[in-house]
């Protein structure tokens, strides 16, 4: 048992509140159990109890044994000098404040029916292949579902926000440099995502706007610091001779590394990306704003339609050519965008500026799902759980940061499973 079915149990007051006493015989009437308290100190602020026929404001902490108090520390701890009662599973030990009253406590172990405890156990306790909820998922309802994982993706979007925020605050709040580190990153994917984003922020974006739609000079900036220009044919000479010029015009410091061509389709390949990059700025080199100004999904799409530099039509990396091929950015690739950096990026905006956003629900809605195990996982459970990419991105967020940690007393779903009579099977 975790201290977090102690939580819920107190939150929504899952036992029989009539007649309640202490472990010393004394009358214990809740008038408000108080708002939780995540971070550090007591479990639960501003509770208000009567308590003998005495009325208490103060906190409330809560642990599985009353000992714990001391093995944590509390008793040396000021945070912990306004608790007005301890709730725990067991009473072992009576806890005193530092000038020597009792604390009064509250046992549950004997006002806690058992199917209360059995359905605890069996969601938290028992063994589960996928999830700890998966032979009840089938029964939540279509409502259920959506609700939650609607507020999963604002949560996600919350979280991705305050990323962004930490980007801009390291850009000196400007939005333009910002955006550019972090379409940049996500022009990297996961293998070269970093690399991507320091060489923007290296780079900094008023370089950028002084080469304006200049994208040979674009490309040559990005492929040269990147260490990525080589061989003998006249382009690469062409572009190494540019950057050559820029590194001195400029003054940009040399670095020895270069992104990662393993693991990669040629698609991905960092040449390919950043050739799009510079045709990227080249047509747009006021991206950031232009991204704001876009109301739907097709003005969205308009700003990426770009096309790389003729030499990159039949090239994937230098010297060794193809047949030509157009290298716009494909379908998929693009949705990714719009999904892990556009929607956000606006979002973040939105938030900063106060300006509504209000069409971001309906462009993530009118995506479709991504393709993963997670959403497999989840759709094989229940058909028909994850549609369009909102919900694919909330069910990305449930698994990692509820499911697999856990957290189904703080899920809206598993909370679901101990209000209700579930079938076990």
């Amino acid at each position: 048992m975790k201290e977090d079915f102690l939580y819920y149990l107190w939150k929504f007051q899952k036992f029989d509140s009539e007649c309640l006493r202490t472990s010393e015989g004394e009358s214990l009437q809740i008038i408000s159990t108080g708002s939780q308290n995540d971070l550090s100190g007591p479990d639960f602020f501003n509770a208000h109890l009567i308590i003998s026929g005495i009325k208490w404001a103060g906190n409330v902490e809560m642990h599985l044994k009353s000992s714990d108090w001391y093995l944590h520390h509390h008793e040396t701890d000021p945070a912990y000098e306004n608790v007005i009662l301890h709730v725990v599973w067991e009473h072992d030990e009576n806890i005193f404040r530092r000038d020597g009253s009792l604390i009064p406590v509250l046992e549950f172990r004997n006002i806690i029916e058992f199917s209360m405890i059995s359905k605890y156990r069996h969601l938290l306790e028992s063994h589960h292949n996928s999830i700890n909820c998966e032979d009840s998922f089938s029964e939540f309802s279509t409502f259920e579902i959506e609700h939650w994982l609607e507020r999963l993706y604002f949560e996600r979007l919350e979280r991705k926000s305050e990323l962004i925020f930490e980007v801009l605050q390291r850009s000196n709040n400007d939005w333009n440099t910002a955006c550019m580190i972090l379409i940049f990153r996500a022009f990297g994917l996961n293998i070269n995502g970093d690399y991507f984003s320091n060489l923007a922020e290296n780079l900094g974006y008023s370089l950028v706007a002084k080469l304006g739609r200049d994208q040979f000079s674009l490309e040559a900036l990005f492929m040269g610091y990147s260490n990525l220009i080589h061989g003998a044919d006249q382009y690469s000479e062409e572009l190494l001779t540019e950057f050559q010029f820029l590194q001195h015009k400029f003054r940009i410091p040399l670095i020895d590394s270069k992104p990662e061509f393993f693991r990669l389709r040629p698609d991905n390949f960092p040449t390919i990306r950043l050739a799009q990059l510079a045709s990227l700025y080249a047509q747009r080199p006021s991206f950031f704003s232009d991204i704001i100004a876009a109301k739907d999904l097709n003005e969205i799409r308009s700003l990426f339609t770009i096309e790389v530099s003729v030499y990159w039509k039949t090239h994937y990396n230098f010297d060794k050519t193809h047949k030509s091929r157009s290298k716009k950015l494909s379908n998929s690739f693009l949705e990714l965008l719009l999904i892990n950096f556009v929607i956000p990026l606006k979002f973040a905006f939105s938030k900063s500026s106060g300006e509504p956003a209000s069409s971001l629900y309906e462009i993530v809605t009118s995506l479709k799902a991504e393709k993963n195990s997670i959403v497999n996982m989840f759709n094989n459970l229940r058909q028909g759980t994850v549609r369009n990419a909102l919900e694919s991105q909330a069910a990305l967020e449930l698994k990692k940061n509820y499911c697999s940690k856990g957290r189904c007393l703080q899920c809206e779903l598993g909370a679901r499973l101990l209000r209700k009579s579930v079938k076990y099977v």
